[in-house]
C-alpha cells in the first residue's frame, strides 16, 4: 500500500476567469504520436466501446481515450490512455479547437477517473503520472500493468480523499458508479488478459460487438425453437392422421 501523496492544487483552471485563460488557438492537440502497441490500442477502445454500447449512466458522460488532458494555464497536457467524466456532455462541434482535447476549463471540471495502460518502465505511471493526476484532482486514478513492468500486481487502483491518494483494494469505484475488472478472454481477435469496467452486479459489461453476438445467438436460438415447435406439430397432426382422428 503506497503511502499517501499530498494535494494542494493552485486555483483550478476552470475557476479562473475567462479572460484569463489561453487562446486555444495556439495550443498543439494532436502531434500525430502513435499509441504505444497494438494491445494498448485495443484496450483502449474496448474501455470505452463497452461503456458507450453498455452503459446506463444516470447522467452524461464522455470517455475518451489517447486525447490531451489540459488541465493548467502554461502547462503541456497530460494523455491519459483512458477517462471518464461524468455530467458533461460532448460536445455538439467535435472539429472546433475547444473541444478537441478535454480542456478542463470548457468542461467545466477534472475527469473523474482515469486508466494508464503500462507498456514499459518509462512512462512514468506510479510516480510522475500519479503525482500530477492527484494535483489535478481526479477521483480515481488506475493502473492497469498487463506485463508487470512495475509491479507485481496487474490492477492498481488509487482513490483521492480529503488528505490526498491513496491506494485501495476496492475495485468499485462509488462515485461514478462502476467496477473494474481483469478478465481473461478474446477481443478483436487477440486473446490475452484485459481490463473491464463492471457493473453494480459483477457483470462486464459488453461491447457492442458482444452485444450483437449475444442477440445473434438468442435470434438463432428462437429459430431452433420454432423449428422444433413446428416440427412437434407436424409429427403429432401426422400420428393423429395415422389413427383416423384428424379435423
Amino acid at each position: 500500500m503506497n503511502a499517501l501523496l499530498d494535494v494542494s492544487p493552485p486555483v483550478p483552471a476552470w475557476e479562473i476567469p475567462p479572460e484569463a485563460l489561453p487562446n486555444v488557438d495556439n495550443l498543439i492537440t494532436e502531434d500525430d504520436t502513435p499509441v504505444d502497441n497494438l494491445f494498448s490500442e485495443k484496450q483502449q477502445r474496448l474501455l470505452v466501446d463497452s461503456l458507450y454500447n453498455s452503459w446506463q449512466a444516470d447522467k452524461p458522460y464522455v470517455a475518451m481515450s489517447n486525447v490531451g488532458l489540459f488541465y493548467a494555464i502554461k502547462k503541456p497536457p497530460l494523455v491519459p490512455d483512458t477517462l471518464v467524466s461524468l455530467g458533461v456532455s460532448p460536445p455538439e462541434e467535435a472539429w472546433q479547437k475547444q473541444h478537441r482535447s478535454y480542456f478542463v476549463w470548457e468542461y467545466g471540471k477534472p475527469p473523474d477517473a482515469v486508466i494508464e495502460i503500462v507498456s514499459n518502465r518509462e512512462g512514468g505511471e506510479d510516480t510522475t503520472k500519479l503525482k500530477e493526476y492527484a494535483e489535478i484532482g481526479i477521483d480515481y486514478y488506475v493502473i492497469f500493468d498487463p506485463e508487470q513492468h512495475l509491479s507485481e500486481r496487474l490492477l492498481r487502483v488509487y482513490k483521492r480523499t480529503d488528505i490526498g491518494y491513496v491506494e485501495t483494494l476496492e475495485r468499485w469505484l462509488p462515485k461514478i458508479g462502476l467496477g473494474l475488472a481483469t478478465w481473461e478472454g478474446t477481443y478483436q481477435d487477440l486473446h490475452s488478459t484485459w481490463l473491464r469496467w463492471r457493473d453494480a452486479d459483477k457483470q462486464i459489461l459488453a461491447t457492442g460487438g458482444e452485444r450483437a453476438e449475444k442477440a445473434e445467438q438468442r435470434a438463432e436460438q428462437e429459430s431452433q425453437r420454432a423449428e422444433q415447435a413446428e416440427q412437434r406439430a407436424a409429427a403429432l397432426a401426422a400420428r393423429l392422421k395415422e389413427l383416423g382422428l384428424e379435423e
